[in-house]
């Protein structure tokens, strides 16, 4: 249930409701909109009797919630959620682009990339230090010496950088290093890592599990709000179906049913989805027409010789030009 309150009620009163919503045994969550403040209902076990509430002071209106996820939910929350990180900000019409390897590999590898992507226009620097393999006899990644190397990038181009958590364990190191954590399609449903991610004062960007359904991606996304971080980016990054031609099937359709049903802002993965360099161009031009909230691109300096998924990243020179088209793309959707 979500307790809507009217415009300007000071901070008092709707603490008062939330005590007098916490005195009967369920959690109250404050949640800003634009010019209101409104107070969801938790926890609760069966229905729950509206006029308990409506005669409170300041309070506007009750309104049920019928979805499984609420926090998530465009019931509980009409205006799109803004995720800012450094320059950009995610869920507020514009395009923010993520760029970088899959793995890193190299200090001097990861310089250079982050220079050209910048450069390029890119916003954010990605790149995995710890790396979540099909075969335990690929590349693992760097681990903690990864890490350094992305804080070198930060350092000095000035890009954010997203990377892969694998595991409680290390949420923390990499929660240390990190402007943005993502967590990876094989832990979308990883309960005890999405309620560690909810406890992060890092902004979390979840990836679709290869084979979920939309209800079951935002339940997830649930389970990280639930715990109080509220700065969640849903990533869809394709989805496993029957078809040879490319790695995954990217489901672009999800993007608009995600934004009908969550307040969250939602980007884009062509890169995973494709694993085919050629498909990743057209997949992307793809997502800046549909009105995402973002792309995640992968891009090597050398990816015939990459460690991992270089059939799939893009030089440097290609994300240039495929920079300049997305940004092209975007202006017109924004008209």
């Amino acid at each position: 249930m979500l307790v809507v309150m009217e415009k300007g009620t000071t901070e008092q009163t709707v603490q008062a409701t939330v005590n007098a919503i916490e005195k009967r045994g369920y959690t109250a969550r404050p949640i800003p909109g634009g010019d209101r403040v409104s107070i969801g209902i938790l926890h609760n076990k069966g229905s729950i009797d509206a006029a308990n509430f409506l005669g409170l002071e300041g309070v506007k209106e009750v309104i049920p919630v019928t979805k499984p996820y609420k926090l998530v939910s465009r019931e509980f929350k009409q205006e799109n959620t803004h995720v800012k990180v450094g320059n950009a900000v995610f869920g507020n019409g514009s395009l923010p682009i993520i760029a970088g390897p899959c793995a890193v590999e190299s200090e001097s590898q990861v310089l250079s990339i982050a220079k050209s992507v910048k450069e390029a226009g890119a916003k954010l620097f990605r790149g995995g230090a710890f790396k979540p393999r099909t075969s335990p006899y690929s590349f693992q990644g760097l681990g903690k010496k990864g890490l350094e190397f992305l804080a070198k990038v930060r350092e000095e181009t000035g890009l954010p950088v997203v990377t892969e958590v694998m595991d409680v364990e290390n949420f923390d190191l990499v929660e240390e290093y990190a402007d943005v954590v993502q967590i990876g399609t094989r832990n979308m449903q990883n309960f005890s890592l999405l309620k560690r991610a909810g406890k992060s004062y890092r902004p979390i960007i979840l990836k679709r599990g290869m084979s979920a359904m939309l209800q079951e991606w935002l339940m997830a996304a649930e389970y990280i709000m639930e715990e109080g971080n509220n700065n969640v980016i849903l990533c869809e990054r394709g989805v496993r179906t029957f078809v040879r031609h490319s790695r995954n099937t990217l489901d672009l359709s999800v993007v608009p049913a995600a934004k009908k049903e969550s307040h969250l802002p939602i980007i884009v993965d062509p890169s995973h989805a494709a694993g085919v360099r050629d498909q990743v161009i057209s997949l992307a031009y793809a997502s800046a027409a549909l009105g995402a909230d973002g792309v995640m691109i992968e891009v090597h300096n050398n990816p015939d010789e990459a460690l991992s998924d270089g059939a799939q990243s893009l030089y440097p020179e290609q994300f240039f030009t495929v920079m300049e088209k997305m940004t092209a793309i975007h202006k017109i959707i924004e008209k």
